[in-house]
């Protein structure tokens, strides 16, 4: 990795374009600092540290600390990210966007369009029951319409604002300029948990216990991202093989290819899909100035990943039961809906290919599905351990930290893909210099 951007600064238009997306980040960084107009900050703060949930310790994370410093990008991109699952999923269900996607570039464009107008819409949603619901409990130093309007002007256009960086760095950055964004907000967290788990488990200890207690972390750390290295780069290649055709006086076809089907072919959309439908409740509960009492109060405590795993209260750790069903369950739904077999199978037959030993058709077709539904199970499997080891780790051992498995994914996915570009993009720069020289 190092020696792949020591070789890209050797290129011009790739250290402008390394150089960019820095200084696209390091505003970023400024902005999570910049406080909303009119927001009491040391409130805020207070109300954050009295949470007991995981909810909105991973948002912190995925904000960068935005969030807990109630800053103007505190929304930070997670409307874009939401919109865009919308639309993915809407692309499905509605023959007009699926249509669009398949003309090509300007349908993307059309559909990148819709995309940011519903990420506007969404960031505007969000900052108003933000405005209002903790505007009543004292997260406005004074609640009136002036300065209610004020927080949701600068919270939408915050979120706007990260999501025209995102496109910036994507078109003259390094690309992956929303992955990115989100991955440089997850890092900046790391020090402060880091530094959480030494204090707790090191500093202070005695001296065979503190290396035991240093290697226990790392070891873990390691483990983590070695497995999720597996997954995303796990794939398994289905032999095609294409029969010989006449064109005109020449004899074509007869090559031999590949569909590679990755392990992990749902990504971290099942984690976030599963974490986003057990939390929404408690978001909801908050936002709405709920104290938590009565049988609802128990509900929410089941649905609470900070009493998933304790000894002393095990019975909530169903809570943790549902929150992995749902993940298996998202990794099949979410390949259901971007994989079409029976699509694949028919275009294969169009252009004359086969998988040696099966027949054309709706053989093809249920032969990839069987397949599909063998390495998705062990995608979802990996995903699980991933997702689940931290909050085992902070029921058992009290070790809570906003980093988890979730933003484990995140990183490694996007730091494998972003230098796979940036090598990609040096191999294009070098085949240029051969043909001109």
């Amino acid at each position: 990795m190092l020696k792949t951007l020591k070789n890209a600064f050797k290129i011009k238009d790739l250290r402008d374009k390394i150089l960019f997306t820095f200084a696209m980040l390091v505003v970023i960084r400024i902005g999570s600092q910049l406080p909303v107009p009119g927001v009491n900050g040391e409130y805020f703060r207070s109300w954050f540290a009295a949470q007991s949930d995981g909810a909105f310790s991973f948002f912190d994370a995925v904000t960068g600390g935005s969030f807990i410093n109630m800053s103007i990008l505190a929304l930070n991109i997670t409307p874009y990210i939401t919109s865009s699952i919308i639309m993915q999923l809407l692309t499905i269900a509605i023959p007009k966007l699926e249509e669009m996607q398949r003309d090509g570039e300007d349908g993307r464009k059309k559909i990148a369009a819709i995309t940011r107008y519903v990420t506007v819409g969404l960031a505007l949603i969000q900052s108003t029951a933000m405005a209002i619901g903790f505007g009543r409990q004292g997260y406005l130093i004074q609640f009136n319409a002036l300065n209610v309007i004020c927080a949701i002007t600068t919270l939408t256009a915050g979120s706007a604002f990260l999501m025209w960086v995102g496109e910036r760095i994507t078109e003259n950055g390094i690309g992956n300029g929303i992955s990115i964004v989100l991955v440089i907000n997850i890092i900046s967290r790391l020090p402060e948990d880091l530094g959480n788990l030494f204090q707790q488990f090191v500093f202070g200890k005695a001296p065979a216990t503190a290396v035991l207690a240093v290697v226990i972390i790392f070891a873990v750390i390691i483990a983590m991202v070695v497995l999720v290295i597996v997954l995303n780069d796990g794939v398994r290649r289905i032999p095609v093989q294409y029969a010989n055709k006449v064109q005109g006086r020449k004899m074509v076809g007869g090559q031999t290819s590949n569909i590679p089907l990755k392990v992990n072919t749902a990504g971290v959309i099942p984690v976030i899909f599963a974490q986003s439908l057990l939390t929404m409740p408690i978001y909801i509960s908050s936002f709405a100035g709920y104290s938590g009492t009565g049988v609802w109060s128990e509900v929410l405590k089941y649905l609470n990943s900070g009493y998933w795993c304790n000894p002393g209260q095990l019975r909530y750790s169903i809570g943790l039961l549902v929150y992995i069903a749902l993940i298996i369950f998202f990794a099949y739904f979410y390949t259901s809906i971007t994989f079409n077999p029976l699509m694949i199978a028919d275009n294969m037959k169009k252009q004359g290919g086969f998988i040696p030993g099966i027949r054309p058709g709706k053989p093809t077709s249920d032969y990839l599905n069987k397949v599909l539904n063998y390495i998705v199970f062990i995608g979802a499997v990996g995903l699980t351990v991933v997702a689940v080891l931290p909050y085992i780790f902070s029921g058992v051992f009290n070790a809570s930290v906003s980093f988890g498995g979730t933003s484990l994914i995140i990183i490694v996915s996007v730091v494998l893909e972003t230098m796979k570009q940036v090598e990609s993009q040096m191999l294009v720069r070098n085949y240029k210099g051969f043909l001109e020289k």
